[in-house]
């Protein structure tokens, strides 16, 4: 027993450094932001008054309303596209690749991590521009004969940008559980007659379903809160919520209302997560 208390009082001095910089730094700011949902809005300042009048202003604005149902649904688009995507890889990954080769494959997944976020925003810019990559090649194979002006400042390509953006945090935590499957299980699922279609869906995917959720949640919330790609990609012309919260805090100055708008997403965005983690728990309990 003391043995185990002093080992676990190693372990929590060894870990409270960084754990209280990480609350820190994830509390102060979340602090700050309900801090200010609940004071009031003057001209160039701000009025130390309790109110509740910024959440009666978000909820009664139908361009919040409109902002918010668009960001969930291309968020929704972008998670279902980059979890369908990442999963064949992550499969490939734990089940094909030689094991000696796998830490070359996951350093080859993580190689977009070397660059800014920014940087592979603008070169997929680059690559759907009027002028980009696909036009260009479609020119010179004499495909078409005016670039496709389709390709960029819509929903589509903020989609695809977003979900090649978001593919490694969705690749790594499924490789990881596809890695902890017993094998033998698999085996004994083929041996008692099952085809490979069937041992996949009764046995592989109910035991990857940690590392889909893990990816789900890694995915769509940062996505809720992306301002640079409809920015860049849509051009302006698709904002999302995020847009607004930019556009309250810094280009209109109202930092409570924008306080306010910014606590409201994520509400919706955790009573989300907690329904979808809730509806997966009751989905497993019945195929188990």
């Amino acid at each position: 027993m003391a043995a185990s208390g002093t080992e676990s009082g190693q372990g929590l001095r060894m870990i409270a450094p960084p754990l209280l910089y990480a609350v820190l730094m994830l509390a102060i700011p979340l602090l700050t932001i309900l801090t200010f949902s609940f004071i009031r809005d003057g001209y160039q300042i701000v009025i130390w008054e309790l109110t509740l009048e910024n959440y009666r202003a978000v909820w009664a604005d139908q361009i919040f309303r409109a902002l918010m149902l668009r960001s969930l649904g291309v968020a929704m688009l972008v998670t279902l596209a980059t979890v369908v995507l990442a999963f064949p890889v992550a499969y490939f990954l734990s089940f094909v690749v030689a094991p000696r080769r796998k830490a070359m494959w996951i350093f080859l997944i993580t190689i977009p991590f070397w660059t800014s976020y920014l940087i592979r925003v603008f070169l997929w810019k680059v690559i759907l521009g009027y002028n980009g990559v696909i036009n260009s090649g479609l020119k010179s194979l004499g495909l078409i004969e005016q670039p496709l002006s389709f390709l960029l400042y819509n929903t589509g390509s903020i989609v695809v940008t977003l979900a090649h953006a978001y593919a490694p945090f969705a690749i790594l935590p499924i490789y990881v559980a596809l890695e902890r499957i017993d094998r033998s299980l698999l085996e004994a699922g083929r041996d008692l007659g099952e085809s490979r279609a069937m041992t996949f869906w009764r046995v592989t995917l109910p035991l990857a379903m940690p590392g889909v959720l893990a990816a789900v949640l890694i995915v769509f919330i940062p996505t809720m809160g992306d301002y640079v790609t409809p920015t860049l990609i849509g051009g302006g012309k698709i904002p999302m919520v995020a847009n607004l919260i930019q556009a309250q805090m810094l280009d209109i100055d109202n930092k409570p209302l924008g306080s306010a708008i910014a606590v409201t997403a994520m509400l919706i965005v955790t009573l989300l997560a907690a329904l979808f983690l809730l509806l997966n728990r009751r989905f497993l309990r019945v195929r188990t």
